[in-house]
């Protein structure tokens, strides 16, 4: 324990350096930036109004009356009481660990867990954690160390770049105290989620490969250098579930099986070690499109990534509760805003599935979208109606996780760092103040360090771990300004009565005796 805390001492004091290496003032509001980084348009829209609301809400949903009993103190002194953790989940995905190319930068990088976030999210990407069939990647082997990525010239064409062994990850996590979220177990991505033996490894059937000639153009490269199958003309306009099924039923039971194994395998392997899953990702669009539907009694439908087992959804958190212990939380996850995705979990929990939280996502990838944004063109996603419509829409009585946040800067000029920073504020707070929001989670924590395609700016720190602005913003609100810490006085009875932020507080104090006394107790 003495070492646990020894380390949890240092990392406190490497983040503590960061924040006070640079005397940063994030602006509130238009009269602190007019005409410097946000119009007076963006401003109308997060007005005065908007805060107000923003600051109640907060008030009302995050904080919490609390007694606590001490007793008699010692003569002349107070009680110290300290938050030291939230209930709220303030997360970040950790793909990075041990990649960053230099000792020192991984350390800066590490030591943010545990520290500004109290959960991380472990890369699970069936591809690259399974890149030979039957021969998962649970544990580091010497191309995961960082003497590995230390010595690489271009780490983002490693094929495992974003995707560590998760054991060590998931080791330093515990070691740390933090919350552990495996994304993902199933996507129907046929890019960035599926291993490059899967397709072919179902086709065992002669005949059935033969028939699949007809479904298939020939197989390319993806951008991730997975294999993406290319699907026919006959596949997506002539065919049926129906008679897919009928066609392929080895491949079909093949494919089903696979799945179902790569369930199993996660669930035995960590029981509760891992806290919480996404079950599934982003299923929502096919839902909407009707292909589940169109696929009722199948055993293969079809996405828009192509073959899929049919009713994936449903089958994988069936198969998840069962294999999963019972204190282990599963999510369903996706970027989909509308109704389609709401219809989705009820119907599924309808239907008998555990859906213990409701994942949303929030990318803002461009970096034109976040300078149209300081004029006040916002889009629904990032606005304030427009979050708390789509917060009501997603609301069917269990936790929301903001499961994936992407929030880019203008550009390197300290303008553009700092209009960054201002969204990022802004979009806390209220994300922060809504009931049944849970946990927010930033995906890039380090720049140029996104999958292909993502935003270069995206980062709280630079590739170099130089914190940004965004990170004071975050920071400030974190550790500071959402942390009740205080001296008190018990009163006749010996109780301290407060209302502070949810999670665990220290009273530490001295007795009548003079002896030093000290107690946890978590607010709720």
């Amino acid at each position: 324990m003495m070492k646990k805390n020894l380390l949890i001492g240092a990392l406190t004091l490497s983040v503590a350096s960061l924040a006070s290496a640079v005397d940063i003032k994030i602006p509130r509001n238009a009269s602190e930036d007019t005409d410097k980084v946000m119009t007076q348009k963006y401003w109308d829209i997060w007005n005065d109004d908007v805060q107000k609301k923003i600051d109640a809400d907060i008030e009302a949903n995050r904080k919490a009356d609390a007694c606590v009993k001490i007793g008699k103190i010692k003569e002349g002194t107070e009680v110290v009481v300290e938050q030291i953790s939230h209930d709220f989940i303030f997360g970040a995905h950790i793909f990075n660990f041990d990649q960053l190319g230099d000792d020192a930068i991984n350390a800066k990088y590490k030591a943010l867990y545990g520290t500004l976030f109290n959960s991380a999210t472990v890369a699970f990407y069936w591809a690259k954690f399974e890149i030979e069939p039957n021969r998962p990647r649970f544990e580091s082997e010497y191309w995961d160390e960082a003497s590995y990525w230390n010595k690489s010239l271009s780490p983002k064409t490693e094929s495992h770049w974003r995707r560590p062994a998760p054991e060590k990850v998931i080791d330093y996590c515990k070691q740390m105290g933090i919350r552990i979220h495996g994304h993902p177990m199933i996507w129907d991505n046929r890019s960035w989620h599926h291993p490059a033996w899967l397709f072919d490894s179902c086709l065992t059937d002669p005949a059935e490969r033969e028939k699949m000639k007809e479904y298939l153009i020939k197989p390319q490269v993806a951008a991730n250098k997975s294999i993406r199958e290319q699907y026919s003309k006959k596949f997506w306009k002539e065919t049926t579930p129906q008679q897919l099924s009928k066609e392929l039923p080895i491949f079909a039971e093949n494919l089903n099986k696979a799945f179902e194994k790569r369930i199993v395998e996660l669930s035995k392997y960590y029981g509760d070690k891992v806290d919480s899953w996404d079950i599934v990702n982003e299923s929502a669009g096919a839902y909407n499109s009707g292909r589940f539907k169109a696929a009722e009694g199948c055993t293969l439908m079809k996405t828009g990534w192509g073959f899929m087992p049919a009713d994936f959804t449903f089958k994988s958190f069936q198969t998840a509760q069962k294999n999963l212990p019972a204190n282990v939380k599963l999510n369903i996850n996706d970027y989909w805003e509308g109704e389609a995705y709401r219809n989705q979990i009820q119907e599924m929990i309808a239907r008998g599935c555990k859906i213990d939280i409701v994942g949303s996502q929030m990318h803002l990838f461009n970096p034109k979208e976040s300078w149209a944004m300081a004029k006040g063109k916002i889009p629904r996603k990032a606005s304030p109606e427009g979050i708390w419509k789509m917060m009501k829409i997603l609301d069917v009585g269990k936790p929301i996780h903001l499961s994936e946040i992407t929030i880019t800067a203008g550009d390197t000029t300290p303008r553009g760092r700092m209009l960054q920073a201002i969204l990022a504020r802004n979009l806390y707070r209220l994300w922060f103040s809504i009931k049944p929001m849970m946990g927010i989670t930033w995906w890039n924590v380090v720049d140029d360090c996104g999958a292909p395609g993502e935003p270069s700016l995206s980062g709280l720190f630079t590739r170099g771990m130089n914190p940004k602005p965004a990170y004071y913003a975050l920071n400030e609100l974190i550790n500071k300004e959402w942390k009740t810490n205080f001296n008190a006085t018990p009163d006749a009875d010996g109780n301290i009565k407060f209302r502070g932020f949810k999670g665990k507080y220290r009273f530490s104090w001295y007795d009548a005796d003079g002896n030093e006394q000290f107690k946890i107790v978590e607010v709720k």
